[in-house]
């Protein structure tokens, strides 16, 4: 009999085979590699006796053969899309945690107080088109027309050309109606790699998560000056955008270092910055820069308030260097509380086993975020990660995958736990 560990692994190996891009691994959202390992994925759970179908949005369900149920679900799921050239856990971790779930309450003979189903996510991933969360908005009835035009980060056009691509019931996503709801999903749960250092600095195998940052973007900032020639021009009439940029970006360095003093949950990145491909050059005065702007934060006033802060502070730097800013579509996530009630299940979960379990935020976004804000009790689990995300060296444990696959099957087939 094949051993939880041989059966997690051999998926884990040849969804990473299906969707290999030099060193990582490449699952566009709605894309090529995300279909090959969703179709992947389908024909593992075959082999474990699942059963598998799609919903109208092309994200994949997998259910217990005998689950005919219409009685709201817990829903275990996660994302199945990859940033480019990044890591084969991210995301993809959470789905087979969710199929090694089922497999044990079927071939065990576990109870559960409710029908628990798996989902694989499309289109979590912002890296393509600028937009998180595409598959888990699509089910709630979120997914706007605004967010259909969001373009390709490569200029291979737009969401809604992919959307159709893959098969998406267009007319029912416009139509705004949600698939899922609080009366027939009573709860969400995800298990994800955690994403930052903290977990193997304090030697934290599996943690609950406790929140997760939302966070306010725009994924191109235009600052426009003034070329001229670098040695024909000089400082006070120059009109250097590359140096309003870096003062810009000083003066928020500035204000987000107060805010942090002053005991605000905050981070500010600009992963983004160049100057003009087509005319940059050594002896050129940069006229104009593209720039992204995001901030994080569990709390919605901080947010607000550092991205006003940035605007004020860009009109200040107009002012200051004769440049001018412009802004592309403002676009807002909102942070989200995970549910108390199944954290405590978590933790008495875990105290049964005789272990204490961390608690720590989560300061990468997931889809577990979405349905905790449309309402529905969510809870998530992380496991223990070296070398970050979002890149080839992902290094999760298979020992510390399956204790945290274990507390999932532990909390959701414990009797009297209050399900």
């Amino acid at each position: 009999m094949k051993t939880l560990e041989h059966v997690a692994q051999r998926i884990f190996d040849d969804v990473a085979a299906a969707s290999i891009d030099t060193l990582g691994v490449t699952r566009e959202s709605y894309g090529a590699g995300e279909e090959a390992a969703i179709k992947v994925l389908a024909r593992h759970a075959a082999s474990l006796g699942l059963r598998s179908e799609r919903d109208p949005y092309q994200n994949l369900w997998l259910r217990l053969p005998q689950d005919t149920s219409d009685a709201p679900c817990v829903l275990i799921g996660s994302h199945v899309d990859s940033v480019p050239q990044g890591g084969n856990f991210d995301g993809l971790a959470g789905v087979v945690a969710g199929m090694l779930v089922l497999h044990q309450i079927q071939q065990q003979g576990l109870q559960t107080a409710h029908p628990v189903r798996t989902i694989a996510i499309r289109g979590e991933e912002s890296a393509w088109y600028g937009k998180a969360y595409m598959g888990s908005s699509a089910l709630l009835g979120k997914l706007t027309e605004a967010d259909i035009r969001n373009p390709h980060r490569g200029g291979q056009g737009v969401l809604s050309d992919a959307l159709r691509a893959a098969g998406v019931d267009m007319p029912r996503l416009l139509s705004g109606t949600p698939l899922l709801s609080r009366q027939n999903v009573s709860a969400y749960m995800e298990l994800h790699i955690e994403q930052g250092p903290v977990m193997v600095n304090r030697q934290w195998p599996i943690a609950a998560v406790t929140g997760i940052r939302g966070n306010i973007r725009h994924n191109n900032v235009r600052c426009i000056g003034e070329a001229g020639h670098s040695g024909a021009v000089p400082r006070w009439l120059r009109k250097d955008a590359v140096l309003a940029v870096a003062d810009l970006l000083a003066r928020l360095d500035e204000h987000w270092r107060v805010l942090l003093q002053m005991g605000m949950d905050m981070v500010m990145t600009v992963g983004i910055c160049s100057t003009t491909a087509q005319s940059h050059a050594v002896s050129v005065i940069p006229g104009e820069v593209d720039f992204s702007f995001e901030v994080r934060s569990q709390d919605i006033q901080t947010l607000e308030r550092f991205h006003a802060l940035m605007r004020e502070e860009c009109a200040a730097v107009e002012k200051a260097r004769g440049v001018r800013f412009e802004f592309d579509r403002k676009m807002f996530t909102p942070p989200a509380l995970m549910d108390a009630g199944w954290l405590e299940r978590l933790d008495a979960a875990a105290a049964r086993a005789g272990a204490a379990l961390p608690h720590i935020p989560s300061g990468s976004g997931h889809d577990a975020a979405m349905f905790a804000n449309a309402g529905i009790p969510s809870s998530m689990i992380f496991i223990r990660n070296e070398n970050g995300s979002h890149n080839p060296d992902e290094a999760m444990d298979m020992a510390d995958f399956l204790a945290g696959t274990d507390l999932m099957v532990q909390v959701l087939t414990t009797r009297n736990n209050g399900m």
